[in-house]
């Protein structure tokens, strides 16, 4: 199959993708290929695993894994899968434990992957247990960036924080909320959509829909006293390489590590003029000014956003058909965080991130109607993503240079792999 073309003219100031690029079965057997098979995808946060014999299980781009902590505290990652007969070996979503034993015929297998015992050993050679093969199948590679764990299911190609180009300093900025560390809180919100999977990817550092598609969250904000502050909202959208991109920008919603709203009243002020201080201290004014006061949303391509705004989000997703995506969500918050404003954050998180809240029901069901409308993707072949390409004087942060970012690294890839 020739890759589908985008048409990429910046002399004419013209973007278009294909509409067929969403809809097509043979495009997504390319892009787990060319994309979710050679890519750096995310796993899982350091704070998920606390102790030695922690263990997670997660599906990443179909794939069982199984994510834990052997007896001396190393972090691994496992195909979740017997090497016997291919049963799942840990059927638990999260716990602790030193060992995993496949309920099929019960193979069991140490924290480390190594086969541990069998029943029935009489009935096989002596070095049985010995055979690599016979052991659990680590990861091609599973590799860390501060806290964050990523995975990569081919062995060859550039390493974790070559590929993040400028998007480590934003991942490292998320860390920097902290001085004793970031943790993930709560448990995993997950939800599906019946949409293309890059349009979610779109969707996450889209600034040019916030003021249609979150209109009742607005005003929703404008109503509830005190809930805004005279912030503007304006900013930025930045290329941060390899089909990673941000939009970075101001707004008048409270932000729970340093930015007040009068909604917080006076006693929500002193604790976070506290926190704006002690970031000063640490980091320097200028850095201290822009984690407290911008908002981020980031795509890390092809599909982990973090979103640092009226809480911080850290969301995966990963398409089953064409038409059909799986969402994990998850709040990271700082661990020395006190229970008063940690309850505004998970109700900053809940109100507009989570899948009931006010901005994620908005954002499914434009997703959903733009899939219904590729219905005449025959007829109406193109998507244009051309915003801002006209623009002498700079990016704003609703013009659309993340998605070209986006769609130029994918077209390159399924180009790449095609040759």
């Amino acid at each position: 199959m020739r890759s589908i073309e985008i048409v990429d003219n910046r002399d004419d100031s013209r973007f278009l993708v294909p509409r067929r690029a969403f809809v097509d079965d043979a495009v997504l057997e390319r892009e787990y290929d060319a994309i979710f098979s050679r890519c750096w995808l995310y796993l899982g946060h350091a704070s998920e695993l606390p102790d030695p014999g922690s263990f997670l299980t997660r599906t990443v781009a179909k794939r069982p894994i199984l994510f834990n902590r052997d007896k001396d505290g190393e972090f691994r990652a496992f195909f979740n899968v017997c090497p016997h007969r291919g049963a799942m070996v840990c059927r638990e979503r999260r716990g602790k434990s030193r060992a995993f034993m496949c309920m099929y015929h019960g193979w069991t297998f140490r924290a480390d992957g190594h086969l541990k015992s069998l029943p029935g050993s009489a009935g096989y050679k002596d070095d049985f247990k010995q055979d690599p093969q016979k052991q659990l199948t680590a990861v091609p590679r599973l590799e860390r960036f501060g806290d964050f764990f990523f995975i990569n299911f081919s062995k060859e190609g550039e390493g974790l924080a070559d590929y993040l180009a400028d998007a480590g300093d934003y991942l490292k900025l998320v860390s920097e909320h902290s001085s004793s560390g970031m943790a993930v809180v709560g448990g995993t919100q997950e939800y599906s959509i019946r949409g293309n999977w890059k349009l979610l990817a779109e969707n996450s550092v889209d600034g040019y829909h916030a003021a249609s598609t979150h209109a009742t969250y607005l005003d929703y904000l404008k109503n509830a006293n005190g809930a805004l502050g005279a912030t503007p909202l304006e900013g930025t959208g930045r290329n941060l390489r390899n089909g990673h991109a941000v939009i970075e920008y101001s707004a008048p919603w409270g932000r729970p590590i340093a930015s007040w709203i009068p909604l917080w009243g006076e006693e929500g002020k002193t604790e976070i003029d506290a926190i704006y201080s002690e970031l000063s201290s640490r980091l320097g004014d200028e850095r201290a000014d822009r984690l407290a006061r911008q908002n981020r949303n980031m795509i890390i391509f092809p599909n982990l956003v973090i979103n640092d705004i009226m809480a911080i989000t850290v969301r995966t997703f990963f398409p089953l058909k064409p038409d059909y995506m799986e969402v994990n969500a998850w709040a990271l918050a700082p661990v020395e965080e006190s229970e008063w404003l940690r309850k505004y954050r998970l109700f900053n998180f809940t109100e507009f991130l989570g899948p009931g809240g006010f901005a994620t029901p908005d954002d499914v069901e434009a997703i959903e109607k733009c899939q219904a409308g590729y219905g005449a993707a025959a007829d109406v072949p193109y998507n244009d993503i051309s915003k801002g390409m006209a623009r002498d004087n700079g990016v704003s942060f609703d013009d659309e240079l993340q998605m070209r970012c986006f769609w130029r690294e994918w077209d390159r890839r399924l180009k790449m792999a095609e040759a």
